[in-house]
């Protein structure tokens, strides 16, 4: 019994094979959201995915969020500050810790919504974000017709919706945060619970391998955002939640008050 238990053991060959059936071959572009448990046992844990995805991607990013540091007035009393070297917060996961503490990695400015990144077009995916548009990272990797790689989750890790959301117009929320010795107001969006109602509009969309336990799916970053865009279209509220304690709450009466008022993409230089 406690053999049929065990969890079974995934190599960095099992995952660089995984992720070469992918098509992953060295010149994407790659937002990534990992479960390290979700494969069982995997060698090496996140250095692993670190270290293969260097060699079969240009780019790595990851959401690095810091939700400590998130203030909800702008009287809140501040009681974390960010910095390059902040921890990533625990459920954002491994992955992005992990580039977090590789010196050459880019991380970007946002005190809570930070993105990091490392490779050819770090840079530019990092500097794309504004306290406006805090997922602007992705409007980057949409320009350079990048990835999401999703690695043993479900789409509710999926950060790209959100750029979706943002350009199909959704309501965005005002919190606030401490940069450069001023509290400052930034958006933020509605959770992402029910970004799963947008797997039927991408079925014939992307790629998936099973590694040990976990199922990886690739999709192109324009797929997802488009698909987004068009999803809500037809329905404003389809990826709001219905927890009553949650924010999408306070975005539901928005959406019903004064509907959707699209966004145009902003190209990354």
């Amino acid at each position: 019994m406690l053999n049929l238990l065990r969890k079974p053991t995934v190599t960095s060959a099992q995952l660089e094979e995984g992720l070469a059936a992918l098509g992953l071959d060295g010149t994407q572009h790659v937002i990534v959201h990992a479960s390290l448990s979700a494969f069982g046992q995997l060698e090496g844990g996140a250095r692993t995915v670190v270290d293969i995805l260097r060699e079969r991607s240009a780019t790595i990013a990851a959401p690095a969020f810091t939700y400590n540091t998130l203030l909800r007035y702008a009287t809140s009393p501040v009681h974390a500050r960010f910095h390059r070297d902040s921890r990533v917060s625990r459920d954002i996961g491994r992955v992005p810790q992990e580039l977090v503490e590789r010196a050459d990695a880019v991380r970007s400015f946002h005190p809570t919504l930070s993105f990091i990144a490392l490779g050819q077009e770090a840079a530019r995916i990092t500097a794309a974000q504004t306290l406006a548009s805090p997922y602007q990272p992705v409007g980057a990797l949409y320009d350079l017709d990048g990835y999401a790689l999703l690695m043993g989750v479900d789409f509710g890790s999926n950060t790209t919706i959100h750029y979706g959301e943002h350009l199909a117009g959704m309501p965005l929320l005002t919190r606030y945060v401490s940069l450069d010795g001023q509290v400052l107001p930034t958006a933020f969006p509605n959770c992402s619970a029910d970004f799963d109602h947008l797997q039927p509009a991408m079925h014939r969309h992307g790629r998936s391998v099973a590694v040990g336990n976990a199922t990886v799916r690739l999709f192109r970053v324009r797929d997802l955002v488009d698909q987004t865009v068009a999803l809500l279209r037809r329905d404003p509220e389809a990826l709001l939640c219905t927890y009553p304690s949650c924010r999408c709450q306070e975005v539901r009466k928005l959406v019903r008050a004064q509907g959707l008022t699209p966004r145009p993409h902003q190209p990354s230089l």
